[in-house]
């Protein structure tokens, strides 16, 4: 399956590869306490959120995320 910023957390969070590179741009992602509400939501429509923003996800970010994602086989 691949993987991008069209995934969802979940699908992204189940995977060790994926999970790895969301922990390398946004350490402690897959351990914040807002979880649960956006596990079933892309990585995209996440990053309209303030809040995402205010953590550091920028839209460059949110491109290198995506790139990174697309590689893993």
């Amino acid at each position: 399956m691949p993987y991008s910023i069209q995934s969802t957390l979940q699908e992204l969070l189940s995977n060790e590869q994926a999970k790895a590179v969301i922990e390398k741009h946004m350490p402690g992602a897959s351990t914040h306490p807002d979880l649960p509400m956006a596990m079933h939501m892309t990585l995209q429509q996440i990053s309209y959120y303030p809040e995402a923003v205010q953590a550091g996800l920028t839209q460059d970010k949110l491109q290198a995320i995506d790139a990174e994602l697309k590689q893993l086989g």
